[in-house]
């Protein structure tokens, strides 16, 4: 078993080294900082800037974060604590069920509803001209793909509270809406967190729905009405297809170390401050 245990952690150790292996080419003809840094991609005369992808990846992450933590938390809370148990019956499959969908499905849905929506009747509103393939719209496809991942998780975390801690608040006069505020949500606070992280490290990763809706321009969004890029479209879209050009495979490798990295750091931090909250709950 320790030895299974071992080569399980040793497989994300393997998967990154060998990232790192075929980037080497890449990174021998700049420095680090300078493709993080650089906007020009330019494959055909030696250019790779990858700060478009980066922030193209967390435009959109950040945007289906904002989206769906809210509802899923208080749809969380409905669920658990509110809703009547033939209603309960017939969400709770209803949200897994969501969970299985292609993510193929997601794309065409936001094709032809998400960005006609925003092109038509949202952008207009605020910029002069949006095809609707932007970042936006990739946040909202990727909101609802996460949504039932959320839901999921923060039902189980809600179900691990103990019960005698709401009675006792409500006993003591607290109303429902209190006991939910002071007891369910306070000790289920590092299990939301963990959700978070969880449905975060899983919307990094996305990939068909979100090169679907995104528009693929290598530019950097300045706004949610503009196109994007995420690291996952660029690789998907181009690997296989352009590798006679010099140092491209060695690129688009490279865009998967960055986000291998972008999200291991972000889930050796999230564990850091997870602990620190458990601390402060003990």
């Amino acid at each position: 078993m320790l030895i299974l245990t071992v080569l399980s952690v040793l497989l994300a150790v393997l998967i990154g080294a060998g990232l790192y292996i075929r980037s080497l080419p890449l990174l021998e003809t700049a420095t680090l900082p300078e493709l993080l840094a650089a906007s020009e991609w330019k494959p055909f005369k030696g250019l790779f800037g990858f700060l478009p992808f980066i922030l193209g990846t967390l435009w959109v992450t950040i945007i289906a974060i904002l989206i769906t933590l809210p509802l899923c938390l208080l749809g969380s809370i409905y669920i658990y604590e509110y809703a009547h148990h033939r209603i309960r019956k017939v969400i709770v499959p209803f949200v897994d069920m969501l969970s299985g969908i292609p993510p193929v499905v997601f794309g065409v849905w936001g094709v032809l509803f998400i960005v006609p929506l925003i092109g038509d009747h949202i952008a207009p509103h605020f910029v002069e001209f949006s095809t609707g393939y932007s970042v936006l719209a990739g946040g909202i496809v990727l909101a609802v793909m996460i949504f039932p991942l959320i839901i999921s998780i923060l039902l189980e975390v809600f179900g691990t509270i103990p019960k005698e801690l709401k009675d006792a608040s409500l006993s003591l006069g607290a109303t429902q809406w209190q006991t939910v505020k002071f007891i369910l949500l306070k000790k289920s606070l590092p299990g939301i967190i963990a959700a978070t992280v969880l449905a975060i490290s899983r919307a990094f990763g996305e990939t068909i729905a979100v090169l679907m809706v995104c528009g693929n321009m290598p530019e950097a969004p300045h706004s949610v009405f503009d196109a994007g890029y995420p690291l996952p479209a660029l690789i998907a879209n181009n690997y296989g297809e352009m590798l006679s050009v010099p140092l491209y495979d060695s690129a688009l490798l490279f865009a998967a170390l960055i986000l291998f990295a972008i999200i291991f750091l972000f889930n050796g931090v999230s564990r850091m401050v997870l602990a620190r909250i458990e601390r402060k709950i003990a």
